[in-house]
Parts: C-alpha cells; structure tokens; sequence
C-alpha cells in the first residue's frame, strides 16, 4: 500500500507532496498506558504533522457535540483541579498524541466518543503526572494551552491539539 502526505492550501492550489513511502497498515486496539516520553521525544516531523492533521479532523468532529471556545485558558494542572485525564492517540502509531483531555468529574452525560474518535482514533486515560509529563513535552510553553469546551453552558473540560504543538526540536 503506497501512503502520500499532501499539504493543500485553503485556496484550493494543487498539492504539494511531503513524503512517498510503501506501509503497512496495522490497526492496534489501545485501552490503556500511554506513549512513553523517549517515544514522543523520538516522533519525527511527519510523525506530527500527521497528528496535526488527525487533530484538525477530531477537533471539526468534537465541535459538532460540543462548543469549543476560540481561547486557551491556563492549564487544568493545579493542585485542586477536579479532572480526569485522557489522551486521543493514532492507532496507526500510538505515539502520535493527537490530542489532551483534561474533563471535569462532573461533567455532564459521556460524549459519543465512538462517534467522535471514529475508527482511527483511540482514548487512552492517562494519571495527572503523565499528562503533565507528555505535555512538557508537546508544550514547553507553560500555561494557556487547553482550550476550554462547554455543554449547556457550562465548561466541561479542557483539550490541547497536535497542531498546537511547539516541542523543543
């Protein structure tokens, strides 16, 4: 099976290609543990312009359950933050970190996450310390990097995008 990336601009421009390479595509069934930090410290650049692009698709998905806000808050980090953590992976290479929750614990009602990850995507719940690990990694940066999501009104959670992803390469 032949996989081509290809960047194409809003304007509609022809595609430009970014790599040509024969794979073979296994699809693994992630339920627990995350990627480690060596593994995403090793994701080379196609590797997260992939989970950019993953990103983009899940965010586009998310936005039809629930209102995303157009800016970041202060990271769900605190010593008395109240939320559970999760991180959307590609089952095509579970270190590509496509996404991170950070969701209230008492939110509303489960989301449809079947319908929101799809087949290619995995949730994978993660401790506190890890998601604080894997994001230092992803965003150096240290504070405003979740965006903050509402149901009814009311902020629900918290996510972080691939494509926001800045790294110390």
């Amino acid at each position: 099976m032949r996989a081509e990336t290809r960047i194409i601009s809003k304007e509609g421009a022809r595609p430009e290609k970014l790599y040509n390479q024969v794979t073979t595509t296994t699809v693994v069934l992630a339920t627990s543990g995350s990627p480690s930090i060596e593994a995403v410290r090793k994701l080379s650049l196609a590797d997260i312009a992939v989970a950019a692009g993953l990103a983009d698709e899940l965010r586009d998905r998310f936005r039809e359950y629930v209102h995303l806000d157009p800016y970041c808050l202060p990271d769900p980090f605190g010593d008395k933050d109240d939320c559970t953590y999760f991180v959307v992976l590609d089952r095509e290479n579970l270190n590509r970190v496509v996404a991170m929750f950070a969701n209230k614990k008492d939110s509303l009602p489960q989301l449809p996450w079947s319908g929101i990850l799809g087949e290619r995507l995995a949730k994978v719940s993660i401790s506190k310390q890890d998601a604080l690990a894997i994001k230092h990694e992803l965003m150096p940066k240290e504070t405003n990097n979740f965006y903050p999501y509402r149901r009814n009104g009311r902020i629900a959670g918290y996510i972080m995008f691939a494509f926001q992803i800045c790294g110390q390469r």
